[in-house]
């Protein structure tokens, strides 16, 4: 996630020079050929207002959808703030001696609930990691431009097979051995890690360390993370359909394509040397499209591992923190710092 309020120069260009300079190529090609006289094709200005119109409209309904899927990533992502901290609460204040027939010790007792709540961070850890990987429509599996910047950025931020690694420690660290290699293995580690969370509160209710209303309570903060995780996963591995995405990139394309064959005739008229001008003045309009194009490409995939991505790092080392802040810990990670100004 960018966190800067607004964008330094130098990563602007390095951004967006790429494509203005492509566009100023082919303008300049064009703008030759009618300098040389080998082709005087001229269109009205009218047609190509109205196609730029329709287009500026088509982009504008794109980059709304693709917000509409970060934002509604985001809100997941909160949903899960909220849920895994009254998953805390309730673990340190549900798993009591109140209902037993024998008592349990304190170590047993907080045996229990670390066990409880570092499963959980285990299933945050988990979920993030399924999350970053690689769908086709996503921008490393993409071409061109958009391809290397985001393995670039994933590079840059230490995102690939080193984040698996990483992961991997994370759950080694928060999982029980006896259910580490089980867990690891399944298909969808976190769905089987939420499940074994059920599995141990039945356990619990039939020790009598939580009763039918705790045990009813708990079992329902599990299916909110579920449906949280449902969502980010729709998300995930549905992508802004296509047909809307790439025929968005088509229409911005023919509308650039065009745009020199009305500037450069209508500024000939005006002095021999304003056919220069068309340029630079065609290659800003049309890379003004092909950046709204490009914003619509990084924001309509929230969990693509690049700058733009929702900060999931981030927040599971805040949920971190929390929750083993409510057990009494004192040695606690760092929260996760912007890099460069882009927080993961």
């Amino acid at each position: 996630m960018l966190i800067n309020k607004g964008i330094k120069f130098k990563n602007f260009m390095v951004w967006s020079l790429p494509h203005y300079i492509l566009i100023s190529i082919f303008m300049g090609a064009i703008t030759l050929l009618y300098h040389y006289k080998i082709i005087s094709v001229t269109i009205p200005w009218l047609p190509i207002s109205v196609i730029g119109t329709a287009v500026a409209f088509y982009v504008g309904f794109k980059n709304n959808q693709a917000y509409d899927r970060l934002w509604e990533a985001r809100k997941t992502w909160g949903g899960i703030i909220n849920d895994s901290r009254s998953w805390g609460m309730m673990v340190d204040g549900f798993v009591t001696n109140q209902f037993t027939t024998t008592d349990a010790t304190a170590d047993e007792l907080k045996s229990i609930k670390k066990r409880l709540i570092y499963r959980h961070i285990a299933w945050l850890y988990a979920h993030r990691s399924q999350l970053l990987i690689s769908t086709p429509w996503e921008g490393s599996n993409q071409r061109g431009f958009f391809k290397k910047r985001a393995k670039y950025l994933q590079k840059k931020f230490g995102i690939g097979l080193l984040d698996d690694e990483i992961t991997k420690t994370e759950l080694h660290h928060f999982l029980p051995e006896n259910e580490y290699s089980q867990l690891v293995n399944t298909v969808n580690t976190a769905t089987q890690i939420i499940n074994q969370q059920s599995k141990d509160l039945t356990l619990l209710r039939e020790a009598s360390i939580i009763e039918d209303f705790r045990h009813m309570e708990l079992t329902k903060i599990l299916q909110n993370f579920y449906t949280l995780q449902g969502k980010n996963e729709r998300i995930k591995k549905f992508p802004l359909p296509r047909q809307y995405a790439n025929m968005s990139r088509v229409f911005v394309f023919i509308f650039i394509f065009l745009i020199p064959f009305s500037m450069t005739p209508e500024l000939m008229k005006a002095a021999d040397w304003s056919i220069w001008l068309s340029i630079p003045l065609s290659a800003l309009i049309g890379w003004v499209y092909r950046m709204m194009e490009l914003v619509g490409d990084y924001s309509e995939n929230p969990f693509q591992s690049i700058a733009t991505d929702i900060p999931m790092m981030s927040i599971c080392r805040t949920i971190e923190i929390d929750l083993r802040e409510m057990l009494g810990e004192t040695d606690l990670p760092l929260a996760i710092n912007a890099k460069k100004d882009v927080l993961m």
